[in-house]
């Protein structure tokens, strides 16, 4: 009775290690669902957003995600600095979608220059304006109406943002009829002011702890910055 079934067990045992053995074997792996990333050229190109800019953006995007600093990772918003302020150069994307929902005017410190943003500056009182990464937090009524906290996250860089109390407010000089008038946005403290028609629509997207990049085409900046090097 043992013998046999000795003799059943090494020929189940057998027949399973010749079914492993067969080429065309393969175990099933399953696959994780996620959209495709799109290239940044491609991306940059659907977008209408400078491919450097886009870059750069979701290379820091990235890293703060792994971080755990962004909550709201639904929006990715860039203020492409390198552009002149007389072109709408804020770009809310929609990372589900990878769509732009927004695009829209927003103003430089005064200081940082006039037409275009040249000179940047973490210091206090400077009313320049401070590159790279933020992360959205607190909304509050102030002076300016309802404006949203941004948090510098980039030490040395812009992490004296909330000591210089920049944050997203409405200004009436930040859009085209301004442009019209001067030929360049007003300008700011320090401050990303945006259109007083679209500033309540634009906290209530990037509220809650999303990413925003101030871009430009500095090597300082782009040197020193942890994020995207």
């Amino acid at each position: 009775m043992v013998k046999t079934r000795w003799v059943q067990f090494f020929s189940i045992l057998t027949a399973i290690i010749c079914f492993l053995a067969l080429p065309s074997f393969k175990p099933v792996i399953p696959m994780a669902k996620h959209e495709p990333v799109e290239s940044v050229e491609k991306l940059s190109a659907k977008l209408n957003v400078n491919s450097k800019a886009i870059e750069l953006a979701l290379k820091g995007y990235e890293r703060l995600k792994q971080l755990g600093k962004i909550t709201n990772q639904k929006y990715l918003t860039i203020a492409d600095m390198s552009m002149a302020s007389s072109h709408p150069r804020l770009f809310i994307i929609d990372m589900d979608k990878q769509e732009l929902l927004l695009q829209t005017f927003v103003a430089h410190g005064k200081n940082s220059g006039a037409l275009f943003a040249k000179s940047f500056s973490n210091r206090v009182g400077s009313f320049q304006s401070s590159l790279g990464f933020y992360i959205t937090g607190q909304v509050y009524n102030g002076k300016h109406g309802q404006s949203l906290v941004l948090k510098g996250v980039e030490e040395g860089i812009n992490d004296n943002a909330e000591e210089r109390a920049i944050v997203i407010h409405g200004a009436e000089y930040a859009n085209q009829d301004f442009v019209n008038q001067q030929g360049y946005l007003g300008r700011s403290l320090g401050c990303p002011a945006v259109p007083n028609n679209q500033v309540d629509k634009i906290i209530t997207t990037i509220k809650g702890a999303s990413c925003l990049f101030v871009y430009a085409a500095d090597n300082s900046y782009l040197q020193k910055s942890s994020l995207i090097n």
